[in-house]
């Protein structure tokens, strides 16, 4: 079964060790994090399932802080997304979240993460009035469980938005589609030009 959902953002610089005093900026998702990372020990799991968009750090940064309370023994699945298609992960998600519900092995699913990459003129590609926009719809999207707000989004906008982690979040909301679950913004913030977010999905 289904049990706990995670929607991490996976900037290596919320490690302390890489991101030293930086990591000042980003305090509210490093507490996010930590809240999180409560829940989902909390929540007992015996599998575990990361999505990313990214080799190496993607999964890596989010069990930094996800996988402290975890036994260091469970057993953890890696996807990695190479597919261009949204429509695919999020049709993906769901059909891994029947396939748990025919399960009695608790099972929980990290969406690692990051959103627009145009948030600020500083940031890694500049700033698009898309951005600010794109994650504001991917929040509302997260809090009202509504994927299909999301797959209606026009792929330039998407494009000119520079999302990064919006297929591992259509797996994550695909995988909840139909339960009855309670969907949380622990943190949103984006002081380097990235969206970061932070979210739970828990059972009801």
């Amino acid at each position: 079964m289904l049990v706990f959902g995670v929607i991490s953002p996976h900037p290596p610089l919320i490690i302390p060790e890489i991101g030293g005093k930086d990591i000042e900026r980003v305090k509210r998702t490093v507490a996010a994090l930590e809240i999180a990372a409560e829940k989902l020990a909390a929540a007992k799991p015996e599998r575990l399932l990361i999505i990313s968009p990214n080799e190496g750090y993607g999964f890596e940064v989010p069990m930094h802080y996800l996988g402290k309370q975890l036994p260091a023994d469970l057993e953890t699945e890696m996807i990695l997304v190479t597919e261009p298609s949204y429509e695919h992960y999020y049709e993906w998600g769901k059909q891994y979240g029947d396939a748990c519900d025919r399960s009695d092995r608790r099972t929980a699913v990290i969406a690692s993460a990051d959103l627009s990459h145009v948030l600020k003129p500083e940031g890694p590609y500049g700033y698009h009035s898309a951005g600010p926009l794109l994650d504001k719809l991917v929040i509302k999207a997260v809090q009202e469980k509504d994927a299909a707000q999301l797959l209606r989004l026009d792929p330039g906008f998407l494009e000119r938005a520079a999302e990064c982690g919006l297929r591992s979040i259509l797996f994550l909301m695909g995988a909840f589609e139909g339960k009855a679950y309670e969907a949380e913004v622990l943190s949103y913030e984006g002081p380097f030009g990235v969206g970061y977010l932070v979210a739970t999905f828990s059972l009801s």
